[in-house]
């Protein structure tokens, strides 16, 4: 597997990165974890509008999604070839109905449907194109998913936004990569099933028995060496921060 990170900012995009986009690839199959706000037009760096082959969608929040309505476009509206055919989008609960709704102006009420195939996930195990995916709820205050994607043998464990949680340490067991998100910084913010520090993230994947930790997801108002060294003090293993255009082989 080749994973890819489009935009790794948390909240909303910084001066150097998009939101929350991971290009996931093997057997030429791509998919795309989570698409927010700026994402769309970094992800065109890394593969064409159409070349996609799968969606996942974490949760609903913005800077995990909202680009969806940009891909909406490019998708219904397509200048060159007539409109896409549908892509499998999937992700929580009511999603076809928020992208709706956020785009605000859609030319009917199933518009989205026409170029997005929508799956609502739950807790399980299936899979999409060449890939075993495992998804559990984490803790966040909307319904919001972690996914672990296997392929070959080896695994990558993508949290998502998420509070402290046990599904969390079990979806990550042995994984060979966790992308993990460290939104707060320890001592600082202190909100119970919201998001996770760095020194937690690093106890999750010490939990876990993961075998390389990218903390994710930090927004531009937090200092990442913090996080990164809060990390390292409690996993022993390797431990980076994730940046825009980062690839990893698995």
């Amino acid at each position: 597997m080749k994973l890819t990170v489009v935009g790794c900012s948390g909240s909303f995009p910084s001066a150097d990165s998009a939101c929350s986009s991971y290009l996931v690839e093997a057997d030429g199959f791509r998919l795309l974890l989570d698409l927010g706000n700026g994402a769309l037009g970094e992800l065109q760096r890394h593969c064409g509008l159409y070349d996609l082959d799968a969606i996942f969608l974490s949760h609903l929040h913005a800077d995990h999604c909202i680009d969806m309505c940009a891909y909406f476009v490019a998708r219904y509206y397509r200048h060159d070839g007539g409109r896409a055919a549908p892509i499998p989008v999937y992700g929580p609960e009511g999603t076809e109905q928020r992208l709706t709704t956020a785009y605000a102006d859609t030319p009917t009420a199933s518009s989205m449907s026409e170029v997005f195939d929508f799956h609502t996930i739950k807790p399980s195990t299936f899979e999409i194109g060449p890939f075993t995916v495992h998804v559990e709820r984490v803790r966040h205050p909307v319904e919001a998913y972690a996914i672990r994607v296997e392929h070959g043998g080896k695994s990558l464990t993508y949290s998502g936004d998420t509070g402290v949680t046990t599904a969390l340490d079990e979806l990550a067991r042995d994984t060979d990569l966790f992308l993990c998100e460290a939104a707060f910084t320890y001592g600082k913010e202190d909100i119970p099933d919201l998001h996770l520090n760095g020194r937690e993230a690093g106890e999750s994947a010490t939990r876990a028995g993961a075998r390389r930790l990218v903390l994710t997801h930090i927004p531009p108002w937090t200092d990442p060496q913090i996080s990164l060294a809060d990390a390292r003090a409690v996993f022993d293993g390797p431990v980076e921060l994730a940046a825009p255009r980062a690839t990893y082989e698995i």
